[in-house]
């Protein structure tokens, strides 16, 4: 699947720090997508946020294709340690973007978390059988 999204001016630029958890958590799920891509549903405020190894960017349900914020330039490497938060860059494209950054920060967790849990494994399984041993038998 392909989807092609598009960017107006950007308005503003400005430093946020994610936290540990929820950096730790995007980068597990994706490194688990055969797509390149990890697509994560904001169902709380219709929105959609596509994860790449680049940006986090946010869709809005009602503009479509439209990115409102894209969270780039994650700088991991700044930790020491890997509950510590993850440096970042929010652009925002609309001039009510700003206004969305603590909601985003608050719901993507919650999303991520959700994503998780519907994340089956998959291959083969198959129960062994071990024959008694001679202390198993009693008589």
């Amino acid at each position: 699947m392909e989807i092609t999204c598009y960017r107006d001016a950007e308005l503003m630029r400005e430093s946020r720090n994610l936290p540990a958890n929820t950096y730790n958590l995007a980068q597990t799920l994706f490194s688990r997508s055969a797509s390149g891509c990890l697509i994560v549903p904001i169902r709380s405020m219709q929105y959609l946020a596509i994860l790449d190894t680049e940006e986090f960017v946010f869709l809005d349900g009602e503009r479509k294709c439209w990115i409102d914020i894209a969270w780039q330039n994650f700088r991991p490497q700044l930790r020491t340690k890997l509950e510590e938060p993850v440096a970042f860059q929010a652009v925002y494209y609309r001039a009510d973007s700003a206004q969305l950054m603590s909601r985003l920060q608050a719901e993507l967790p919650r999303a991520l978390g959700e994503l998780a849990k519907k994340e089956t494994l998959h291959g083969d399984a198959r129960i062994l059988k071990f024959g008694r041993r001679a202390s198993d038998h009693h008589g």
